[in-house]
């Protein structure tokens, strides 16, 4: 097959060992190596406890006053903060300040403004808002100048809301809380009164005369479905009876109807109106297969008796429902059915956009077995479909992931991505044509080997794009995420992130400022103030701080890269030893695995990876790979998944793991497991059943043994269309007589995800072939059954005595 970057950085037969921050020194203390002792389990059991909350330093979250200046809060330590005022023209960092300081500092560098109080205080909110990701401790202080008492509810994530207590009218009320937290006031009538959303900066909320009451969040289950008023108000669109119904708004009759509707071909859906309010498209549908999947809950908490809980759920090679967009006038005098000979197929039919000048509307077709993606446009006079743009795969076109589509009606072209070159780029397309031009794939002199990853902002008005790409450098990993300015021409490109790892970004509102955050697994996190023009550093903001984390004998993954399969490809991945290591000693190896196509997974950034260090506790060294058939890389490197997928880079993770082990005697290699999740679930048996030579014990979580039975949309975009014998030839149900070493299935009985009898099946398979294995069935649990407390330490249980031949817990 076609090497990926090799012609950029990759050497035949190329072993990379890469600098860490931290080395690994002897310890001598007598029997501390791991073997699977009560010790180890402690370590195992606290390494949460022990580890997080130990990086401080490493987050800057702007809060901008005016658009030069900002403040963010830091956190210095356990509890402990300060405040810094940054002038972006000046450069100047003032730190070290309290929240008094902060304020006189503000004052100063801002004597004309008036409300600053705003600027650092808790804003009051126009809508009811839920809380979002939990950051940072904080407080929040309710100032009630009201006459009514006030009654306190924190929102949670899920719009639930939770009673804290009371404001007396006319005093104040501090509560601890957590930055991003939704706290919501109400009256004695349990009417919204004030919204808040806590802040870095610990203040008080002001409830007054002028505070906003806070409306009531829109509504969006069923968003554009059962009506739908055209623009300027004049008519309505509903369905009755299968059939649309359309009414005069003006005298709420009834205009006209259609009434060929029926159940086995139905108008309904979302309505499409034209921007001139003269017509509209909607949707006419033949359903497909109802599949039903029935769950058993067994020890429901309210009963004795068990419940069944059944569920729609398609599985590949369903029958899917087939719709067809049927463009309407308003008035009711012209009804056309568009042909679908342009979409004759559809997976499914998306993102249907009328032209601004009302001319037409286009849409995507996604072909089943997803190898054509098809933008369609039909011309509402007569209701012709023409191909706008094609994208042909003679595997798959990734369209949950790598399609990007914005139409530019003003020039009449539009910005399209695609791996057509073997490479994920953006075009620019004349849509009167179909002629496509580079934008990123030439835009900086180079042979283009490397990845577009999305688009994060485009200005239409200046014709500029700013794109997510990784790959470009190559002396980084090519799985690092970087931030690319770019024209819709292709020309004055610049990247505007810089330094070896994984950038996040934040923009200033009005766009000329850029916060640059990076790190990687082995280099803690850099903060970076840059002109969001042309990415030159004006201030470097933060640097973290993570001794507190390295006094608890935590260190740093190992990054390690070595040639694949083909003895050219690069394939990366990570090392973990535990924080006990012993480089004298010996350890089994671990492989955690997830092969999903959708993505790549292993690590980049500079985090505790939980996950990891405590298997690692236990006595392993663990490792994490991404092979052949993941994401984020050359389109050759991703088809080796196709009709493919129990192939899970098994190739390059061996050869990888061998490579490591030649200049790392620590690494037993005759000892190896592996687990792993969901689609890791179905990896991790499939070690066992083609590489059993090599992995000695695996336990599968959840797994989608056979792709036949799982989800539709994801089994299908990876093994195609119809269902073939490659099918029958991937699954772990039909190859269960295989297995060789020690198995162990995790599953529960409530996963909505992957359905649970994709596991029995393969419980079936090996007791029809009588093979020993451990069977783990989670009462009450879903997807992920693996991270229960009970489950996870049954897991741990297994390799301990699978892999160190000792019984757990061992004094």
């Amino acid at each position: 097959m076609r090497s990926d970057h090799t012609s950029r950085f990759s050497v035949t037969a190329r072993i990379t060992i890469v600098p860490v921050l931290v080395v690994w020194s002897a310890v001598s203390v007598q029997g501390v190596h791991g073997q699977g002792t009560a010790d180890d389990y402690d370590r195992w059991r606290t390494f949460s406890e022990r580890t997080s909350g130990k990086i401080f330093r490493d987050r800057v979250s702007p809060n901008w006053v005016g658009p030069d200046a900002f403040w963010y809060r830091l956190r210095t330590g356990i509890q402990k903060f300060e405040y810094v005022v940054v002038d972006a023209v000046t450069g100047q960092r003032t730190g070290g300040l309290d929240r008094d300081g902060l304020k006189k500092r503000l004052a100063e560098q801002h004597p004309d403004r008036d409300d600053l109080q705003n600027v650092i205080g808790v804003r009051p909110q126009t809508v009811i808002v839920r809380s979002r990701a939990t950051g940072d401790a904080t407080t929040i202080e309710f100032d009630n100048q009201t006459k009514v008492d006030l009654k306190v509810f924190y929102r949670s994530g899920d719009g639930n809301e939770r009673y804290y207590g009371d404001v007396a009218a006319g005093t104040r009320r501090e509560w601890s809380t957590y930055v991003g937290h939704a706290w919501l006031l109400r009256d004695a009538d349990d009417k919204p009164r004030a919204c808040f959303v806590a802040t870095d900066f610990s203040g008080h909320a002001v409830i007054d005369d002028a505070t906003p009451i806070p409306k009531s969040p829109p509504d969006r289950r069923g968003s554009g479905r059962g009506s739908s008023q055209s623009p300027g108000g004049r008519w309505s669109v509903e369905f009755s009876d299968h059939n649309v119904v359309v009414r005069d708004v003006t005298s709420n009759k009834i205009a006209w109807k259609t009434d060929e509707g029926a159940e086995n071909n139905f108008y309904g859906g979302r309505v499409h109106w034209s921007p001139d309010a003269k017509h509209f498209v909607v949707m006419r549908t033949v359903p497909g297969t109802r599949r039903k999947v029935h769950l058993i809950e067994s020890s429901p908490k309210d009963s004795h008796h068990g419940n069944l809980i059944t569920m729609d759920y398609a599985k590949p090679g369903d029958r899917l429902d087939a719709e067809t967009p049927v463009l309407f006038s308003a008035d009711g005098g012209k009804r056309i059915v568009v042909k679908n000979t342009l979409f004759p197929n559809a997976f499914a039919l998306t993102d249907l956009q009328w032209n601004d000048d009302s001319s037409g509307f286009s849409f995507l077709y996604n072909q089943r077995s997803h190898q054509l993606l098809r933008l369609i446009g039909v011309d509402a006079k007569d209701g012709r479909a023409k191909s706008l743009i094609s994208e042909v795969s003679d595997t798959f076109v990734h369209y949950s992931d790598k399609t990007y589509l914005k139409r530019l009606d003003e020039t009449g072209e539009a910005i399209w991505m695609s791996e057509r070159s073997g490479w994920n780029h953006l075009y620019l397309v004349d849509l009167a044509t179909g002629e496509l031009r580079d934008i990123t794939r030439d835009c900086l002199g180079d042979d283009g080997h490397w990845v577009v990853r999305g688009v994060e902002k485009i200005d239409v008005k200046s014709r500029t794009l700013w794109v997510k790409v990784s790959g470009v450098d190559p002396a980084e990993d090519p799985y690092h995420v970087h931030l690319l300015k770019v024209g819709f021409d292709g020309k004055d490109a610049r990247m505007l992130t810089a330094g070896d790892g994984d950038h996040r970004w934040e923009i200033s509102e009005d766009g000329r400022y850029l916060i640059d955050r990076y790190s990687r697994v082995d280099l803690p996190w850099r903060n970076t103030l840059r002109d969001a023009s042309t990415g030159e550093a004006i201030l470097e903001l933060e640097k973290a701080d993570v001794r507190p984390l390295l006094s608890t004998g935590w260190r740093t993954p190992e990054r390690f890269v070595a040639p694949g399969r083909d003895g050219e490809t690069d394939i990366h991945g990570i090392i973990v030893r535990p924080t006990n290591f012993d480089p004298r000693k010996t350890y089994p190896v671990l492989e955690y695995i997830y092969a999903g196509p959708h993505g790549s997974f292993v690590p980049k950034t500079f985090q505790t990876h939980a996950r990891l260090y405590q298997m690692a506790e236990l006595g392993f060294i663990v490792v994490q790979i991404d092979g052949m058939g993941t994401n984020h890389r050359g389109k050759a490197f991703h088809d080796v998944c196709w009709k493919n997928l129990g192939d899970s880079g098994f190739a390059d993770r061996i050869a990888w793991m061998k490579a490591a082990a030649e200049t790392r005697p620590e690494m037993d290699l005759d000892r190896v497991g592996i687990w792993g999740g969901s689609a890791g679930g179905q990896s991790a048996l499939r070690a066992l059943l083609t590489h059993g030579d090599f992995y000695r014990a695996a336990s599968a979580d959840c797994g989608c043994h056979d792709n036949r039975v799982d989800k539709i949309w994801w089994n299908e975009q990876w093994m195609g269309w119809p269902i073939g014998p490659h099918y029958k030839d991937q699954s772990n149900v039909t190859q269960a007589s295989r297995l060789q070493g020690d198995l162990m299935l995790i599953v529960g009985e409530l996963d909505r995800n992957v359905d649970p009898i994709s596991t029995m099946q393969v419980v079936d398979a090996l007791v029809k072939a009588d093979k020993d294995f451990e069977l783990l069935v989670m009462p009450g649990v879903g997807h992920g059954a693996a991270g229960h407390p009970y489950a996870k330490r049954r897991q741990a249980d297994f390799f301990v005595r699978k892999l160190h031949g000792v019984e757990p817990r061992s004094p």
